[in-house]
């Protein structure tokens, strides 16, 4: 396959300044980490090949729960700095050589596919070019005491922002000699562009696109969500599976706990995560898991259920919208879910990309009344509440 655009995504950095016990990028937003935003963005656009992410080697496991099926390439380890990061990208592409590159950070969830097709096409018109604003405010330069020395003329400035696109040769050799003239501390690809001799073109970027730095940010951003996702609805889930004999355990919520017997189904059988799929796609109004998954499809056979959660997840996320509770309740004589009502809250949590505390695990039995109550099988009730954007009936 002949790669012309690829997108590095740079997320590798420690984001210290948000005060979280983790990096930034792995910070829930719209119901997923920052970082799963920022690679399905460049995963899905139409006219990008390849996207290679860059990591700390630290965060493989929170990666790849980030990344699960967005088939972007394996994650490259980054460096001290955000440009020894971005330049691990490069070269990680290197044996692709794309016409162009694009360089994104994974902190800016929020950029949109048609900022992306206007950031390839300036690379096309100008061989390097970075999204810009005009500055809107009066800008001074002072010195060390903090006293004015310049008013810069505002018509002539521009922030700047990612994704920023360049002829892969050129930023790939900028970049190489840059490591070997000692520079490591540049802090955009335009700037070192800019010392490597090459001309950048600023083409218009988007307000909307912010780089999420601080707890404020954090705030700010998840009080505009709640604003605009104002479509609350709620989904109700059920799912229900028979005891056969055979086997020595059950697949409840992700967790495989040991038992006697096995449950019958075409798939695992895991009747927690089958109810949460019903109540999500419930809440959607398209259908439910045998309409998508049909027991027909051998495809599905002893297939293991977090697929399945995966993608009613998904389908939240491509209406533009978030999850913001999931809650299943087991009905079960034996096994004992208690134990194990955690490992089952956080194992959901993963698969749906959710925190733990937005996710609910309660357990009863069935008081030896009916079949679950005489130990035949095992039960599931869920409701799923979502967010979506408001579109007029």
């Amino acid at each position: 396959m002949t790669i012309r655009v690829a997108a590095v995504v740079v997320a590798a950095g420690r984001g210290t300044r948000t005060g979280m016990p983790y990096p930034k990028q792995y910070r829930t937003l719209k119901g997923a980490p920052l970082v799963r935003d920022s690679l399905r963005l460049f995963a899905l656009h139409p006219e990008v090949d390849l996207v290679q992410p860059v990591i700390h080697p630290d965060d493989a496991a929170r990666f790849t729960a980030a990344a699960a099926g967005l088939g972007v390439a394996t994650p490259v380890s980054g460096g001290a700095t955000r440009q020894s990061s971005v330049r691990a990208g490069l070269e990680a592409l290197a044996a692709s050589a794309p016409a162009i590159v694009l360089v994104h950070d994974a902190a800016r969830p929020f950029v949109s596919d048609a900022l992306v097709s206007r950031a390839i096409a300036s690379a096309q018109a100008h061989g390097a070019a970075i999204p810009g604003l005009p500055v809107t405010d009066t800008v001074k330069l002072v010195d060390a005491q903090g006293l004015v020395t310049a008013t810069l003329d505002r018509a002539h400035l521009r922030t700047v922002q990612t994704p920023q696109a360049f002829a892969f040769p050129a930023l790939l050799d900028a970049h190489r000699r840059a490591a070997a003239a000692g520079r490591d501390d540049f802090s955009d690809d335009g700037a070192l562009a800019e010392w490597a001799g090459l001309k950048v073109a600023v083409f218009p970027g988007e307000k909307g696109n912010v780089k999420m730095t601080t707890a404020d940010d954090f705030a700010r951003a998840e009080a505009e969500l709640a604003a605009s996702l104002s479509d609350i609805r709620t989904g109700i889930g059920y799912d229900i599976h028979a005891f056969e004999d055979g086997g020595d355990h059950v697949w409840l919520g992700g967790i495989k706990i040991p038992h006697a017997r096995k449950l019958s189904g075409h798939s695992d059988a895991d009747v927690a995560l089958h109810a949460l799929v019903d109540a999500i796609l419930g809440a959607l109004a398209d259908g439910d898991i045998g309409v998508h998954f049909p027991p027909t499809d051998e495809k599905w056979r002893g297939a293991s259920s977090d697929k399945f959660l995966k993608f009613a997840v998904e389908r939240v996320r491509e209406r533009g919208g978030m999850i913001g509770h999931l809650d299943v309740a087991i009905v079960a004589e034996a096994p004992k879910v208690n134990p194990v009502r955690d490992a089952i809250r956080a194992r959901i949590a993963e698969i749906a990309g959710l925190t733990i505390d937005r996710v609910g695990v309660t357990a009863t039995t069935n008081e030896k009344l009916g079949a679950i109550g005489s130990g035949q099988g095992i039960a599931a009730y869920a409701t799923a509440t979502i967010r979506l954007p408001w579109t007029a009936p």
